[in-house]
C-alpha cells in the first residue's frame, strides 16, 4: 500500500518529507551531518503531526535523540566553525597539505567558555548556580573532542599545515591527581587524532608529562606518531639564551659576577639551561625537588667545567627561596601551579619562564625592576591563526611543543619524535635547523 520508513508504514508523500528535509539542509548549509540529521528530524515531525499513535511518536523522538547523540561532535564543530562544508578541501594529508593534531586542556575554568558548546554554562557559574567542583566532576566524564584548529600555516616550501586542536577538558590539578584517568584520556585523544586524519599528535602542557611523558600513549596507539615536544622546546630555549644573556650584559651587568638560578633543574629542559649558562656566570644555584639526583647532576657538570677551566660556584637546593640571591633566573618546571612568588625574587632580577602553565605568579611583575620573559614561544609561518586563545600572546604564536608536532608531520622524520624524559642533542639540533628552514621563528 504505502512505503515504509524506519519500520513504520508511511504513505509515499509522508515518506518523502524526511528525505526532502535532509537534502534541503545539506544544500542550504553544506554540512553533511546536518543533512543526515534531517532524516530523523523529518520523520519525527511526520509522526508528531501526521496523526500517528503515541507509541510511534515516542519511537520517532527516541530515534531523533539517538541521532543527536551520534552527531554531537559534528554539531560542536559546526558551532566552533571547524566542520568541513560541501566543496571544502578534505582535511587529509597530501603532497601539499600536512595534517597533525595537538592535545590541549583548559588551564582554568574560564578556558571552558572558549568553546561555544560550553559557553551557555558561564552565566550559571557567575550567578553561583553551577559550582566549579560540579564542572570539574562533569569534565572527568567527557571524552576528548575537537575544539578548534590552527589554520593558515604555510611553510617556506609552500606546504599548508592544518592542526586539529583536541581537548580532554581536565584542569591541571586533575591531570596531576588522577594519572590513570589522564593517560586514558590522552590515549583516546590520540585515537581521535588518527580518525581526523592526523599523522602526528602532540601532547601539550600537562598532557606532555602523562604516561611516562607519552610512552604509554604511543604504546596504546601505535598507528599514529606521538610526541611530547621536548626536543624543539629545548631547542627554542637554547636559541633564546644567547640573546637573553647579551641583552642582560648590555644592561650594564657583568655575567662573570652574576648569580644565576635554574628552577626545575631535575628536568631535562631546565638542566640543559644550566649546562648552557654555567660557563658564563660567576655563581649558579640549581633548584630541584630530588636533591640526591640533583647533587649527582651538579657534580657531573662541575667536573666537566673544571676540565675546561670554566667552573663557577655551584649550589644545590630544594628551596625556591634560594633564588632571591639571583640576578638572573631560568625556570622550567612541570608544576600545575606557580612556584615563584614576589618573596622569592630579588628586585631588578630577570626571569626567563619556560613553564606551561607559567611558573612565575603574575604578582612577581610588581616587584621593582623585575623583568619576566616568557619562553618556548614560536611564531608560525604564513598567515597562521589559532581559532582558540592558546595564551601565547598572538593568534600566530604557539608553544614550541606544538611547533615540533607540525615540523615532525611536515618532515615525516618520525624517528626524531620526543618520548620519555630523555632528549637527544641531535634531535634538538634537527628541530632547530628544520624550523628555521620551514619558516618557524622563536619569539624572543
Amino acid at each position: 500500500r504505502g512505503g515504509e520508513l524506519a519500520g513504520l508504514p508511511l504513505e509515499p508523500a509522508w515518506g518523502m518529507v524526511p528525505v526532502a528535509l535532509g537534502l534541503a539542509l545539506y544544500a542550504l548549509t553544506g554540512y553533511a551531518s546536518l543533512g543526515a540529521l534531517g532524516l530523523p528530524l523529518g520523520l519525527f515531525g511526520v509522526l508528531l503531526f501526521g496523526g500517528f499513535p503515541l507509541g510511534a511518536k515516542v519511537l520517532g523522538g527516541l530515534l531523533f535523540l539517538l541521532a543527536l547523540w551520534r552527531y554531537k561532535e559534528n554539531l560542536g564543530r559546526i558551532l566552533e566553525g571547524t566542520e568541513p562544508r560541501l566543496g571544502s578541501p578534505l582535511p587529509l594529508p597530501s603532497e601539499r597539505q600536512v595534517v597533525c593534531a595537538f592535545l590541549i586542556h583548559p588551564l582554568t575554568v574560564e578556558d571552558f567558555w572558549q568553546s561555544p558548546r560550553f559557553r551557555w554554562a558561564r552565566p550559571l557559574v557567575r550567578l553561583g548556580l553551577l559550582k566549579q567542583a560540579w564542572i570539574e566532576r562533569l569534565a572527568e566524564l567527557f571524552r576528548p573532542m575537537k575544539v578548534g584548529e590552527v589554520r593558515g600555516v604555510r611553510t617556506a616550501d609552500g606546504r599548508e599545515v592544518l592542526c586539529h586542536l583536541i581537548s580532554a577538558p581536565l584542569l591541571p590539578h586533575q591531570i596531576k591527581a588522577k594519572p590513570e584517568l589522564a593517560v586514558r584520556r590522552a590515549v583516546q585523544g590520540a585515537r581521535l587524532a588518527k580518525e581526523l586524519g592526523a599523522t602526528v599528535v602532540g601532547l601539550g602542557a600537562f598532557w606532555s608529562v602523562v604516561g611516562e611523558k607519552g610512552k604509554r600513549v604511543q604504546e596504546a596507539v601505535p598507528d599514529i606518531e606521538v610526541t611530547n615536544g621536548g626536543a624543539y622546546t629545548a631547542g627554542t630555549v637554547k636559541a633564546a639564551i644567547p640573546s637573553i644573556l647579551a641583552h642582560f650584559a648590555q644592561s650594564g651587568k657583568d655575567l662573570k659576577k652574576t648569580t644565576a638560578a635554574v628552577v626545575g633543574a631535575n628536568g631535562v629542559v631546565a638542566f640543559g639551561i644550566a649546562r648552557q649558562i654555567a660557563p658564563l656566570v660567576g655563581r649558579l644555584i640549581l633548584v630541584g625537588r630530588d636533591r640526591e639526583r640533583l647533587e649527582k647532576s651538579a657534580e657531573s657538570l662541575r667536573k666537566n667545567l673544571e676540565r675546561k677551566g670554566k667552573a663557577p660556584e655551584i649550589q644545590v637546593t630544594t628551596e625556591v627561596a634560594a633564588i632571591r640571591e639571583a640576578d638572573l633566573v631560568f625556570t622550567a618546571t612541570s608544576d600545575p601551579n606557580p612556584v615563584i612568588y614576589p618573596e622569592h625574587v630579588k628586585p631588578g632580577a630577570w626571569i626567563y619562564d619556560e613553564g606551561v602553565p607559567p611558573d612565575v605568579h603574575p604578582s612577581v611583575r610588581e616587584v621593582p625592576g623585575v623583568r619576566v620573559i616568557p619562553g618556548g614561544v614560536v611564531r608560525l609561518p604564513g598567515r597562521a591563526k589559532a581559532t582558540l586563545d592558546l595564551h601565547f600572546g598572538a593568534p600566530d604564536q604557539v608553544p614550541a611543543c606544538l611547533a615540533e608536532t607540525m615540523i615532525l608531520a611536515a618532515e615525516e622524520a618520525f624517528d626524531r619524535k620526543s618520548l620519555g624524559g630523555e632528549v637527544k642533542a641531535e634531535n634538538i639540533q634537527f628541530f632547530v635547523e628544520r624550523a628555521e628552514a620551514l619558516g618557524f621563528k622563536v619569539v624572543e
